[in-house]
């Protein structure tokens, strides 16, 4: 069954997000080196562990790219990033965002539910290009 499989914080100013969420829940937030990424493209990679100290849902943070780009984004893992989308659609949802890949990774899309609430899709595929 598909869940949340990563999350995403946006942020206008990162070195004070990474300082809120360190401080608050002890999140251990590292930069990702730029040879993994897309050219341009700056992120974090946030450890989170549970109660127990188990390693939990993974995330990220980047620099807000546009102003509507507000609030947390998370990420649901499923098999298909085509076939999802083509159903978040037929159910009155959109797809804001259309699949991408993230290379050596997999495949991401983000969309809209029937109440206009955002979410992405995430695809595991370590071949995407």
């Amino acid at each position: 069954m598909p869940t949340i499989v990563h999350f995403e914080i946006p942020s206008d100013n990162v070195d004070r997000s990474k300082r809120f969420y360190s401080d608050l829940f002890g999140w251990n937030i590292e930069k990702i080196s730029a040879d993994k990424l897309p050219e341009g493209v700056e992120y974090w990679g946030i450890t989170t562990k549970d109660h127990e100290g188990n390693s939990a849902v993974s995330g990220g943070m980047m620099p807000r790219m546009m102003p509507e780009q507000k609030g947390i984004l998370n990420y649901i893992g499923v098999n298909s990033v085509e076939d999802y989308s083509a159903k978040v659609q037929q159910l009155g949802g959109s797809v804001k965002m259309p699949k991408m890949a993230v290379p050596g990774m997999g495949y991401l899309a983000v969309c809209s539910d029937s109440e206009n609430n955002t979410f992405g899709l995430w695809e595991n595929n370590t071949s995407a290009k």
